[in-house]
């Protein structure tokens, strides 16, 4: 600490040390000699622990090694900036940063790189929850207006084909009028799945351990033979306010894209946790309750990942492409939000429900 205040004074360490933003000083050997109290909450490490540590055990970047970046900076004695880059943490977790390299003048010895870095992993999430939010509600309002107009058309086709089965002198061409009939049921099924229940959801105290229970048990009932249903629960968890059969129908139709994909040998994890100070859209809550499903299948290819939350797409053969529209549209009801990150060997949907009343940021 006599180094730093010696190279870099009071004022200058008390400044640092108040910003929000994470400050590390390196040498031209690319060993740690400073680091703020922000740099120490994002990488999540104590400043005695790391001084004297390089910068490639410091801040591993998976992608690219950052050592050889920071030496050409040295070399050219030219400022750089890399948006959205990976670090992993000590505690293995990956954070997504903007990172900024500045050589300093020799002079400002015994400093000669600053390293600025800002996170952006929650600035990212809350711009997604909202485009998510925005597309599913562009998508619901769309779909009402297409089943306004196609209702009642529909209805006049269904009567119209009554009223003429009626009146067919041969019996035999009323199999004709049938298929009409049933067809246009069909179809008001269909727009009736596509929209949702109509009403407001029944709220009452729920245990959400009976509800992922209860969808395990179905699926385990409706797979046999496998996958393998793997629980990792937070029993401390409270209640929520919730209506039972809309998660229940939420949960499981997540759950049973997650068994098909995992396979007979596969396995399907259920992970209940809870989050705080936990933000869904816009909307900051102090506690979040979190529902995991996470399936070790092929994955979701990449050309269907922005569109898995329209009526409509499918990723599999003979999919309706209603089950996750129709969950989105459920947990929406909640003031809730589902999100979906997916590699090969591991998709993961996150169901956020609020525990608690929310308050704006």
């Amino acid at each position: 600490m006599n180094t730093i205040l010696n190279g870099f004074g009071r004022l200058g360490t008390m400044i640092l040390d108040n910003l929000s933003t994470a400050v590390l000083l390196f040498d031209r050997e690319l060993r740690l000699r400073y680091i703020n109290t922000a740099g120490e909450q994002l990488l999540a490490v104590s400043a005695k622990a790391v001084l004297g540590e390089s910068a490639g055990e410091l801040v591993p970047c998976p992608v690219d090694l950052v050592e050889n970046r920071l030496r050409q900076a040295l070399l050219t004695r030219q400022p750089f900036t890399e948006r959205e880059v990976e670090v992993k943490r000590p505690d293995q977790q990956l954070i997504r940063v903007n990172c900024t390299v500045l050589p300093l003048h020799p002079i400002e010895d015994p400093y000669d790189l600053l390293m600025e870095m800002q996170q952006v992993d929650r600035q990212l999430r809350i711009a997604r929850e909202e485009y998510l939010i925005s597309q599913h509600q562009a998508t619901q309002a769309l779909l009402r207006g297409l089943a306004h107009e196609i209702k009642n058309p529909l209805g006049g086709l269904r009567g119209a084909a009554q009223l003429l089965e009626r009146e067919l002198p041969n019996p035999g061409l009323r199999e004709y009028t049938r298929i009409i009939i049933d067809e246009a049921d069909r179809l008001q099924s269909l727009l009736n799945r596509m929209l949702g229940p109509n009403q407001l959801p029944q709220l009452q105290p729920v245990n959400i351990h009976h509800i992922t229970e209860h969808v395990r048990g179905l699926l385990e009932a409706e797979f046999p033979s496998g996958p393998t249903v793997i629980r990792d629960y937070d029993p401390s968890i409270p209640n929520i306010k919730g209506d039972p059969d809309r998660l229940i129908q939420a949960l499981l139709n997540i759950a049973r894209n997650a068994a098909e994909a995992a396979g007979q040998h596969g396995q399907v994890t259920l992970r209940t946790r809870v989050l705080r100070q936990f933000t869904i859209g816009s909307v900051r809550h102090r506690l979040v309750l979190g529902i995991d499903i996470e399936d070790n299948g092929p994955g979701i290819p990449d050309e269907l990942m922005d569109r898995i939350f329209f009526p409509m797409v499918s990723g599999r053969s003979g999919g309706t492409g209603l089950g996750l529209a129709i969950a989105q549209e459920l947990v929406n009801q909640h003031q809730g939000l589902i999100e979906c990150d997916s590699r090969p060997g591991c998709t993961t949907f996150f169901v956020y429900l609020p525990l608690e009343a929310s308050h704006e940021e």
